[in-house]
């Protein structure tokens, strides 16, 4: 059996017994939901934000990339943030990385062969490597330095929302959403969080701009 078709048989396989647990289940998932919070994961398929906060469909919005980036000139991730941020009105805004990110090694190696897009991508994530090399390279053996590279692109991340006018101008004008880095590890399962931003935070004049 193909892939694909094993992937078809498993969707209606999980259609009835959703609806053998509850009748209404899609139902319910037909209804507005109003999201609280909007999520910036990455695209790797071990993690996955509804399943390991245990949420319900509808309760995050969620957008994944390669090393869960915020990068100024991903268009694609500006708009649904600012979907997220101006019209749904989140309450909070969240950076997951995890660790044993494979973006994030790749990151401290040099460009990959042949693969022009994704080392263009990843340069982003080299970039924080530059900025925190002393600090990283004294964290220990490789994987300490992998670990500590994962926390510290997730910082970065957040600095990175706090930079954009669309939070900025959220913040000036309705004191929200609160921007969160966590960190997911795949070996225990367990989320911990290494920064959380607010509207009081004083950001470097450099990225601060003017809305009054």
């Amino acid at each position: 059996m193909k892939a694909t078709e094993r992937l078809l048989l498993e969707n209606k396989a999980w259609v009835q017994e959703k609806l053998d647990q509850d009748p209404h289940f899609l139902d319910h998932l037909r209804q507005e939901r109003n999201c609280e919070i909007f999520w910036i994961g990455c695209s790797d398929s071990r993690v996955h934000a509804d399943e390991i906060t245990n949420s319900a469909p509808g309760e995050i919005l969620v957008h994944r990339n390669t090393g869960n980036q915020v990068c100024h000139f991903d268009f694609n991730l500006l708009g649904a943030l600012e979907y997220a941020v101006h019209v749904l009105k989140v309450e909070h805004v969240i950076v997951c990385g995890h660790y044993h990110c494979r973006g994030v090694k790749a990151a401290m190696a040099k460009p990959l062969t042949d693969l022009t897009f994704a080392n263009k991508w990843l340069k982003q994530i080299k970039d924080v490597y530059r900025l925190h090399r002393r600090e990283i390279d004294a964290a220990g053996d490789e994987k300490q330095r992998w670990d500590r590279l994962v926390e510290l692109n997730v910082i970065e991340q957040v600095h990175n929302l706090a930079h954009t006018q669309i939070v900025q101008r959220a913040w000036n004008n309705s004191r929200q959403p609160l921007l969160h880095g966590w960190v997911y590890g795949l070996n225990d399962g367990v989320i911990k969080e290494l920064i959380s931003l607010t509207p009081d935070v004083q950001l470097d004049p450099l990225y601060q701009y003017d809305l009054e």
